[in-house]
């Protein structure tokens, strides 16, 4: 059990950047190889200004940094590791999600 205020706020930040799927668009890609914000733009499909502010979020969560390259910056996961929680994450969700045994699970959509 989470006591340490800081372990659960860590897992609060976390969870706030995956609220959003854009951000979990973000993230994946960024698991992938570091990019400069316009070239995410565009693999995304979502305007520059829009990026901007789900890179800050990114940012302020500790799950991104920015790496200077010359006049221009681009992003990268803050630690590779971040990279592999989200593989196992991702994983172990699909798993659970694929073995429902709520009973209620087709009725209410609680699980």
């Amino acid at each position: 059990m989470l006591t340490v205020a800081s372990d659960i706020e860590v897992l609060a930040r976390f969870g706030r950047a995956l609220a959003d799927p854009t951000r979990c668009r973000v993230l994946l890609a960024l698991r992938q190889a570091p990019a400069y914000p316009a070239d995410l733009a565009d693999a995304l499909g979502v305007s520059r200004t829009r990026l901007s502010n789900h890179l800050a979020c990114l940012r302020d969560c500790g799950l991104v940094v920015t790496v200077p390259d010359g006049r221009r910056t681009r992003y990268a996961l803050a630690d590779e590791r971040l990279g592999h929680a989200l593989d196992d994450l991702r994983t172990a969700v699909v798993s659970v999600e694929t073995d429902r045994t709520c009973p209620d699970a087709g009725t209410k959509g609680c699980c």
